[in-house]
């Protein structure tokens, strides 16, 4: 079975023959419905199979445009080439006779289109200068590989054209939001920014060194011992009080409020504290390493000598700022210190004023020697009576004592008797009573145990004082300056190419991540 193929209609208006071929094809369509209708209709073929058995007979393009135009001349509607050719052949028109092809290149005046037939008189025209216009030819009847390939390429093209404009598109979008804004941003550091000049110096915080003995001497001069003091410092120089200090010393803020100066770096004349306290902060880098302990610091300023004298004023800030701290912690450890010894040092002066006052209540200097003098004399009287008894025995033992031995001996003993006496009642006078020598020297001797004890005291307490100050004074910290701040002859910044590449990967970075975004949203959106 034969399957009709797609046929592709073309538009065969031609200028000059609108209306003619308009009431031609009305004609022709009523025609052929009346002979539809006629009962010889029936047993006529049918239009699909006369055009397989046209289209079996291999005609050439050029036949086949010569019967399109002949169809049109004698006012058939075809709705392709074939058609025209079974139409012609239906009318019983040959077309491709002699007489025909001269037919085509009679021309009518379009006044005597709707008067003339098809079969009038034929007249012939020299050729002539023919204005080419858009052409619809029929082309030849195509393969289905070839049709695919046709299809293909198509389909190819469009996608090539799809392509360019996206590409196009990308482009632009590009040039607008990553090509435009770094040549704007690299214009400013080429052409307007102001050269800054920077000025780099380094310094430490050390410690002094400690006793060899002690465990915090194995840290001393390491940057381990000083890091808090070094972060300290930092962040003072990074603070709005070393702002402060700078403006008041060297007049900071009045530097960059120069009218030469680019606007961007600028300070306006009515600036604010926080708007002097932001472009401190861009100009002053500092940093701090704590593999070497050592704090690096950068101060930019529009002329050399200007970030020189900022760079030296800072360093100064930060020396006093370290001096301020050191005497801070010596300070703490000395205070308590310093009281124990000042209490120690009065506790032993009013003991020893009060063994003074003890030894002036009793017009005695040392009752205590007083009273070993006295015992020391008892003492020898008491052996001396001793004595003289123990002669007046042996002579009271003879038979005939000599009377006037035995009274002398016994004068000698009346007498150590009332001596001993009267030494035993000064002993008792000295021993006895509220002032009593005894208790003058049992307060003086307690007098005296407290004087040294308060002696011992004051001793610990200065040998405490001292080893307070040896350990405040390792541990004292003190800036030490490596790198001196050195004027620059060339400007540090702008870095136009290195600012301009960051600008560039900055913007190329946001619109990618814009566009990445936009992408998901619209997937999701569409799904």
């Amino acid at each position: 079975m034969t399957t009709k193929p797609k046929v592709k209609k073309y538009n065969w208006r031609r200028k000059g023959q609108g209306e003619g071929t308009a009431d031609a094809r009305s004609d022709a369509i009523s025609r052929i419905r009346n002979a539809t209708q006629s009962p010889a209709a029936v047993n006529e073929p049918q239009p699909g199979t006369e055009l397989d058995e046209i289209k079996r007979e291999g005609l050439t393009g050029r036949q086949l445009r010569i019967a399109r135009r002949l169809a049109q001349k004698n006012g058939l509607a075809a709705t392709s080439d074939y058609d025209a050719v079974r139409l012609l052949r239906k009318k019983g028109i040959d077309p491709f006779e002699r007489t025909n092809l001269l037919d085509l290149a009679s021309v009518s005046k379009p006044n005597d289109d709707k008067k003339a037939k098809p079969k009038d008189k034929i007249q012939i025209q020299l050729p002539q200068t023919v204005r080419e216009g858009p052409q619809n030819l029929p082309g030849p009847e195509l393969s289905p590989s070839e049709r695919r390939n046709f299809e293909i390429g198509e389909i190819q093209k469009d996608i090539a054209r799809r392509r360019r404009r996206k590409l196009f598109a990308l482009f632009a979008r590009l040039a607008a939001f990553v090509i435009l804004p770094t040549f704007v941003v690299g214009y400013y550091f080429y052409r307007v920014a102001t050269p800054m000049y920077a000025s780099d110096s380094s310094f430490s915080i050390l410690q002094a060194d400690g006793a060899a003995g002690s465990i915090g001497g194995l840290l001393s001069g390491t940057q381990f011992a000083t890091a808090q003091d070094s972060i300290s410092v930092q962040d003072f120089l990074e603070s709005k009080e070393a702002m402060l200090l700078l403006d008041r010393d060297a007049g900071f803020a009045d530097v960059f409020k120069q009218d030469w100066i680019d606007p961007i770096q600028r300070l306006e004349a009515n600036a604010t504290l926080e708007d002097a306290y932001k472009l401190y902060t861009r100009m002053i880098t500092i940093g701090y390493d704590p593999t070497d302990g050592i704090i690096r610091m950068e101060v930019a300023a529009p002329d050399a000598q200007t970030s020189t004298e900022f760079s030296e004023r800072l360093i100064s800030y930060a020396e006093d700022r370290v001096n301020t701290l050191s005497g801070k912690k010596r300070e703490d450890q000395m205070r308590e210190a310093r009281q124990s010894f000042e209490a120690a040092q009065e506790s032993r002066r009013l003991a020893q004023e009060d063994l003074i006052e003890l030894q002036l209540q009793g017009a005695v200097l040392d009752p205590e020697n007083v009273i070993a003098g006295l015992r020391g004399r008892i003492n020898e009287l008491e052996i001396l009576l001793q004595d003289k008894e123990l002669e007046l025995a042996a002579l009271l033992d003879n038979l005939r004592p000599n009377k006037a031995k035995v009274d002398g001996v016994s004068a000698d003993i009346t007498r150590l008797e009332k001596v001993l006496e009267e030494l035993n009642a000064e002993m008792l006078d000295a021993s006895a009573g509220e002032n009593s020598l005894a208790r003058l020297s049992v307060r003086i001797q307690m007098a005296q145990a407290d004087l040294v004890a308060r002696d011992m005291m004051l001793q610990t307490a200065m040998q405490q004082m001292e080893a307070t100050r040896t350990e405040a004074n390792r541990k004292v910290r003190y800036l030490t300056v490596s790198v001196n701040p050195v004027p620059s002859q060339e400007p540090s910044y702008p870095r136009k190419f290195e600012n301009t590449i960051l600008a560039f990967l900055l913007f190329a970075g946001i619109y990618l991540m814009i566009s990445l975004t936009a992408s998901v949203l619209r997937e999701q959106v569409s799904s």
